[in-house]
């Protein structure tokens, strides 16, 4: 694991494209694992018995709570240590844990198969975004995030279309077998065919205090205003997106009469093609427009989230299929925006040391709250409002937990006043 490469000059580009390229694949694998269990959960509600608050728990927070305490330690690694090496080892450990999501045969079972998931995928993103940083050049940054970014898009594809196929045929439980195994051959085309690539700063020495390390890391994120805002903007935005997204499946499912197969096509077309082309459209816009002006690296965000907030009223209060399947495009292609320069803006706003530690809080946050909190605090409504509305109460579920959105335009907005003096300061440092 101690194979780190010294500092250097960036790869060729076909190198930098290739290594991005795995690891949009190897990224889109966990988005495979994670987001499937939300296309299966009507389907495992009713075949364990399950209420939408235990399914909120499976859907995020038995997931999330490893996932991003782990991912601090293992950036603390990723700072000093070969990230390829750490991407590989997780992308093993988390693929063999949704396989084995297919035996569970309770509540207890399953949850414990997902924490197997989060401890896995918490040695992926932190890594990946150091190795890309290192990789790209500042003006590419942007566009290097979205097309990584993207690689949810390509996840929630797979996994929707097959995991709604496969359970409408064969059952949930080779849904889990059938998405889990392929990882672990991405984890093996890593190590034969990607290298270390070279920092733009020397590692730090490890150092014995880390929860220190991390706290200072916290108030060095926080200290930086921009970055304050963007991070918890992006919080908040990520509480939304979790929070309705894991439940879309259950959503057509429920709601609008639609079978497994006919729900994870809908969501894997819309969300897998529609939402990968806006979440790349976001990186590239933003580049260009940052070029007048870096505000708009944040102000794009801040702008978009606030005019799609009626859009969301509108598509969860439809009864119409047709209509809410146009609302969803819409929503589904600007609602990424926020990925990529949210992941390059903390990257760019740190010093080359405390990346992908800065990576791993962010994650942390907005995972933990986002991821975490998001579905469970839905599923949790949903009951609570099921003895007076039925099953419309996930439908008003979904719709009070999306108006935190507006609360995130805001800060988004907000980081807009001291983001080029912060970005300078950090390319000084």
């Amino acid at each position: 694991m101690t194979d780190i490469a010294h500092t250097g000059d960036r790869p060729s580009k076909f190198t930098r494209n290739y290594t991005l390229g795995v690891l949009v694949l190897i990224y889109a694998s966990s988005h495979v694992d994670r987001q499937i269990v939300s296309i299966l959960a009507e389907s495992i509600k009713q075949d364990l018995l399950l209420s939408d608050t235990q399914l909120g728990f499976l859907i995020g927070l038995s997931f999330a709570l490893f996932y991003a305490t782990l991912g601090i330690p293992i950036a603390i690694l990723a700072d000093r240590y070969s990230r390829r090496n750490i991407i590989a080892a997780a992308v093993i450990v988390w693929s063999g844990m949704t396989a084995l999501s297919g035996l569970a045969a309770n509540f207890t079972q399953l949850a414990l198969a997902r924490i197997g998931v989060g401890i896995g995928e918490a040695g992926s993103s932190p890594p990946s975004h150091s190795m890309i940083t290192d990789m790209f050049p500042l003006e590419s940054r942007g566009a290097a995030m979205g097309i990584y970014a993207a690689g949810i898009n390509l996840g929630v594809l797979i996994g929707f279309l097959v995991g709604g196929y496969i359970d409408e045929w064969y059952g949930w439980r080779m849904a889990f077998f059938i998405v889990g195994i392929p990882g672990i051959f991405l984890g093996l085309l890593l190590l034969a065919t990607v290298r270390e690539p070279a920092r733009t700063s020397p590692p730090k020495p490890m150092s014995r205090n880390y929860l220190n390390e991390i706290w200072q890391t916290f108030l060095l994120m926080m200290s930086v205003r921009s970055l304050r805002h963007i991070l918890i903007g992006c919080t908040l935005v990520v509480f939304v997106g979790y929070g309705t997204t894991y439940w879309n499946g259950v959503y057509f499912r429920r709601i609008h009469g639609l079978s497994p197969a006919e729900a994870g096509t809908l969501l894997a077309l819309i969300g897998g093609i529609i939402g990968g082309i806006g979440t790349f459209t976001g990186g590239w816009l933003v580049d260009r427009l940052a070029r007048r002006d870096k505000r708009f690296y944040v102000w794009l965000t801040a702008g978009v989230k606030l005019l799609l907030a009626p859009f969301v009223a509108w598509f969860y209060l439809s009864t119409d299929i047709a209509t809410a399947r146009w609302l969803l495009a819409i929503l589904a292609f600007f609602g990424g925006f926020y990925l990529s320069v949210s992941f390059a803006m903390t990257q760019s706003l740190l010093p080359a040391s405390r990346r992908a530690l800065g990576a791993a809080i962010l994650l942390f946050c907005i995972n933990i709250l986002g991821l975490g909190l998001g579905p469970l605090l839905v599923g949790i409504m949903s009951d609570g409002f099921a003895p007076t509305y039925g099953t419309d109460g996930l439908r008003y579920a979904l719709l009070l937990v999306s108006l935190l959105n507006i609360w995130g335009s805001v800060h988004y907005y907000l980081a807009g006043s001291t983001l080029a003096t912060d970005l300078a300061n950090a390319e000084s440092q």
